[in-house]
């Protein structure tokens, strides 16, 4: 752990008690999701027994049924599997337990730590809760889903650029349902630019930020913005250097100074008349474009969603999601291309039409050709359903979404 991290005996019910009551309260005051920091410090038997039953129930008793819990996970791999042991790596926790173990939790810890390493990472349990089957929606299989998604860590480390971020998409079945993931290019601890000694700065190219923002918004997970990466705030900054550096050289400075000023806002996304600061921020080039993928994503079920696939396409980042819920009478099927070409076959035929330029496509012979070019551009085709209309074009034209 880290140093400055105390060490507390998760597995004591008096300590078990008093976390539950007290971030119990939060629930009730109308919290909507944790983040919890750091899962990997803490056994996932511990977890599945005691933590996230209980925030769930008592979420629901509130009347939340859509709480959302997020581990980190802290793995500095690229790979899926941290040094080869299942249980410290990113998909474990999403996961129930395949045994059952003593009924002291101290010791159960140690029980399940050893079984999962001793089952290793070849013999893990896999799920295509996060895949389309062809172009249909199918209804996942949380029975063996712990209660707990993951911050995607993975592809944090892997978003040096957004083609190796895309990557990941390997090890999603690992995971019980990587729709979930939480996912960040950039955090308050770490970078995919790493500048030596265990240090992290933050990143300084607007166009590749730009790429792996659109990819971010489009493709499966909740995107997450670090505060300030919308105008490249403290570009290239060591973000954590510890006692060594003044915090408001780092890049953790306070960044309160860049929204002061006023804002009428109208709708998502939509706004006017903006003074001072702010008016900067929000006119920055980064800012626009993370404006107008917020939109998109919003007017898009199957963006925000949808299960994916990338089956029957060519193209160096492309993909088709779908999201379906007869219960809201909503479905929604999209094919997405970045910074490229793409040629999708075997898809449903039927009018399509582009979010970013409004351009309508017919298909009829269940293939389309999509040009698309520019870092951090994209192509976005709505199927055109009776019951779910296309929006056509999202927002206004800018410096990447053109």
């Amino acid at each position: 752990m880290h140093e400055d991290c105390l060490d507390l005996n998760t597995e004591s019910k008096v300590v078990q008690d008093y976390l539950i009551d007290a971030f119990g309260n939060y629930i009730r005051m109308g919290v909507d999701a944790f983040r919890v920091d750091t899962v990997k410090h803490i056994s996932r038997n511990t977890f599945n027994r005691r933590f996230n039953p209980a925030f769930h129930e008592i979420a629901k008793q509130s009347g939340n049924n859509g709480f959302y819990m997020a581990g980190e996970v802290c793995v500095r791999d690229h790979g899926v599997w941290n040094k080869g042991n299942p249980a410290l790596s990113q998909p474990f926790y999403t996961w129930k337990e395949r045994s059952t173990f003593d009924s002291d939790d101290l010791i159960a810890a140690k029980e399940a730590y050893d079984y999962e390493t001793g089952r290793g990472a070849a013999d893990q349990p896999t799920s295509d809760n996060h895949l389309l089957l062809g172009n249909t929606y199918r209804e996942p299989d949380y029975s063996k889903h712990s209660g707990l998604d993951v911050i995607d860590f993975r592809m944090h480390w892997n978003f040096a650029n957004a083609n190796t971020a895309f990557g990941v998409r390997d090890g999603d079945k690992y995971t019980n349902d990587a729709t979930w993931n939480l996912t960040y290019v950039e955090s308050h601890d770490y970078s995919p630019l790493e500048v030596g000694n265990s240090l992290y700065a933050r990143m300084s190219d607007a166009d590749t930020m730009a790429e792996n923002w659109s990819l971010m918004f489009t493709w499966r997970g909740i995107p997450t913005i670090l505060y300030g990466n919308e105008i490249l705030f403290k570009a290239g900054e060591i973000i954590d250097e510890g006692p060594n550096r003044p915090l408001e050289e780092s890049g953790r400075a306070y960044f309160g100074p860049h929204l002061e000023g006023n804002v009428e806002v109208s709708d998502f996304g939509v706004y006017k008349n903006a003074t001072g600061e702010m008016a900067n921020t929000l006119n920055h080039p980064l800012a626009q474009h993370l404006i107008r993928l917020n939109r998109i994503r919003h007017n898009i079920p199957a963006l925000q969603k949808g299960q994916y696939s990338t089956e029957g396409i060519s193209g160096d980042m492309a993909f088709k999601r779908r999201f379906t819920d007869e219960k809201t009478n909503v479905d929604s099927f999209v094919l997405v291309t970045i910074s490229g070409d793409a040629v999708f076959t075997g898809i449903p035929n039927g009018n399509y039409i582009d979010a970013i330029t409004g351009d309508e496509k017919v298909v009829s012979d269940g293939k389309i050709t999509i040009n698309c070019s520019g870092k951090g551009n994209a192509r976005i085709y709505v199927l055109d359903l009776p019951n779910n209309p296309a929006p056509g074009k999202i927002g206004e034209t800018g410096k990447y979404l053109k």
